[in-house]
């Protein structure tokens, strides 16, 4: 084998490396990439259903329900045009209140229960996620006659 040829090697080899670093680095950040949706988009099924994503907007007041087990908790979500029901199962944060801000990141099943993996509540008075805070506006933009 000639000193070229060597080289040459040396060189696909390391292309061949680099391309199989940057395959693992896509398949990480495509894995890792949440996106957020507003209760009108899935309502209108432009969510990814059993594909973890961010719902957000308002708890409706009166809707949380506590299941038996004590951990499970029932709500609803809304961004004042449509609503969409949420399930979990743990403990909710302090500042979760009806009537106030939330995200929920989780997975939409079949038939149209979000199944929440974690739930953030706002963290102040003025506080709201600048996703929930755009998806209300268009919202209420939409609900204007």
């Amino acid at each position: 084998m000639t000193a070229r040829q060597r080289r040459l090697g040396m060189l696909l080899a390391a292309l061949a490396c680099a391309g199989g670093a940057l395959a693992l680095l896509l398949n990480a950040f495509r894995s890792n990439l949440v996106f957020f949706f507003s209760p009108t988009q899935v309502v209108a099924r432009e969510a990814p259903v059993a594909r973890s994503f961010r719902l957000g907007g308002l708890v409706v007041p009166g809707s949380m329900r506590r299941e038996g087990d004590g951990l499970t908790v029932r709500f609803i979500v809304t961004d004042t045009a449509r609503e969409v029901p949420v399930v979990y199962r743990g403990l909710l944060p302090d500042l979760f209140r009806e009537g106030k801000g939330v995200v929920a990141n989780g997975k939409l099943q079949e038939d149209g229960v979000f199944v929440a993996r974690e739930v953030l509540a706002k963290h102040d008075e003025n506080y709201m996620p600048p996703e929930a805070a755009e998806a209300l506006k268009k919202a209420a933009q939409a609900a204007k006659p």
